[in-house]
């Protein structure tokens, strides 16, 4: 990996542990408290934020495509 490649990355992890964060908070008050609906909104936003992490990831033009290789069932 290039510097230049794991500055982004970095500056992109920085950028969203806030919010991950909040969200965890969010999950645990609302479990601590006795709240389901905070603790689902927390969850909630955790998944959604994993979704589009997953979504980001999978679009990245600058990744190179995965060659398939054979499983057993290919043979």
């Amino acid at each position: 990996m290039d510097n230049n490649r794991r500055i982004i990355m970095d500056k992109e992890h920085v950028k969203g542990a806030p919010d991950k964060a909040k969200d965890a908070i969010k999950d645990a008050a609302g479990k601590i408290r006795g709240d389901s609906d905070l603790q689902a909104e927390g969850k909630f936003d955790k998944a959604k934020r994993a979704a589009a992490k997953g979504f980001s990831d999978a679009t990245r033009s600058d990744r190179a495509p995965v060659d398939h290789e054979p499983s057993v069932d290919d043979e």
